[in-house]
């Protein structure tokens, strides 16, 4: 018996968008769903010949070929076959003008052709995002992830009852399809079986034949110290469950650094702008500065200390990854210029001001900017 044209299996029109597509298919889904019909035998065979149709019809690639050459374009006819001639590797065996076709089309122009499809779940991708202090010490924290899990009814197989997999019709076990054009032939996953090479006649009712469901899964993550922005944690089979008891896929987490209100991370050394009273930057002193254990360590300041000079702790900075050594903490000294000041106080500072020896050189930096002025106007009226 020949195949309904997918078009029609649909009730769609060849022009229709991807969204009357969809919405065709959704209707008859429904409709058709075995789950719906228990008691219909002929229900299972068309949901089956709907999921066929909107597999192909859904994907541009599939639904171009099909509008070329039909139900051959995925069936082992016009000429499909691995002789001289027939493919892409016998192109300089998988190499030059095979591999150029691969990487500009894909599944759809041979792709496929490395090996059928497995199964193998999907990896995910969660986004975490830390504290720069648990990026110092590290820490344990747990985690819930939508996720996919095998189905227990028919324990990951998609069979109903313990049922046995049948070999596909389509590609007769292969999981790959081709169909030859002239000169080139294309060939692609079977839109039958997926790629699995074998079919379930009598789906599981839970999980539709796929070996597993939708169930949120909670982890357990221990993230180590010294870890830096964009860290990836590989945490190997928790992600998707395979298809019909497939190996599952991995789960990477993804880590992001929170900006800290106070440090600024270089690597593995942290950097800090502390505010210095004017006084105790030029009289020396010693100032109470906090570090990303949590605690405080005092830090000395010479006499004469300007804005920008920068003072290392050393082993004070962040943890390195795998490594029981740390970086440094540097200090930016900012020089504070004191405001609101008391009559008395501006009294004081003009004393300051005026009590100075002109040879006595208090301003280093503004005393070495003003030479250079003079010496750049000096250059210019000569």
């Amino acid at each position: 018996m020949s195949k309904r044209d997918y078009y029609e299996v649909l009730g769609a029109e060849r022009g229709a968008s991807a969204d009357e597509l969809k919405k065709a298919y959704r209707k008859l889904a429904m409709q058709y769903h075995p789950d719906r019909n228990p008691d219909n035998p002929d229900a299972a065979d068309k949901f089956k010949e709907l999921n066929e149709a909107y597999d192909v019809l859904k994907d541009e690639q599939k639904r171009a070929a099909y509008d070329r050459f039909g139900h051959a374009a995925f069936e082992n006819g016009m000429g499909g076959g691995r002789g001289p001639g027939g493919g892409f590797s016998d192109f300089g065996g998988g190499g030059g003008f095979s591999d150029l076709f691969e990487e500009m089309f894909g599944d759809f122009m041979g792709g496929g052709r490395r090996g059928q499809a497995t199964g193998r779940g999907s990896d995910l991708r969660f986004n975490m995002d830390i504290s720069l202090e648990d990026a110092f010490a590290g820490k344990s924290t747990t985690i819930t992830v939508p996720s996919s899990a095998p189905c227990e009814p028919c324990k990951g197989t998609g069979a109903k009852d313990g049922a046995q997999p049948t070999t596909c019709g389509t590609c007769h076990g292969h999981g790959k399809v081709r169909a030859q054009q002239g000169f080139f032939t294309i060939e692609r996953t079977c839109p039958t079986c997926q790629g699995m090479g074998k079919v379930i006649k009598d789906p599981c009712r839970v999980c539709g034949g796929q070996g597993k469901v939708r169930k949120d899964k909670t982890l357990q993550v221990t993230i180590p110290a010294g870890v830096e922005e964009g860290t990836r944690i590989r945490l190997a089979g928790e992600g998707e469950a395979g298809t019909r008891g497939a190996p599952a896929g991995d789960l990477y987490i993804f880590l992001s650094i929170k900006p800290h209100r106070l440090f600024q991370r270089d690597g593995a050394n942290i950097y800090c702008r502390v505010p210095i009273p004017m006084t105790t930057a030029a009289l020396g002193g010693a100032i109470d500065v906090p570090t990303i254990e949590g605690a405080m360590t005092k830090v000395t300041i010479p006499p004469g200390t300007q804005s920008g000079n920068q003072f290392r702790l050393k082993s004070k900075g962040m943890s390195v990854l795998r490594s029981p050594a740390r970086g440094d903490m540097f200090i930016q000294a900012m020089v504070e210029t004191p405001v609101n000041l008391t009559d008395r106080q501006k009294e004081l500072l003009k004393e300051f001001e005026t009590a100075g020896d002109k040879d006595t050189k208090h301003n280093p930096e503004s005393e070495g900017f003003f030479a250079k002025v003079k010496e750049l106007w000096k250059d210019l009226t000569e």
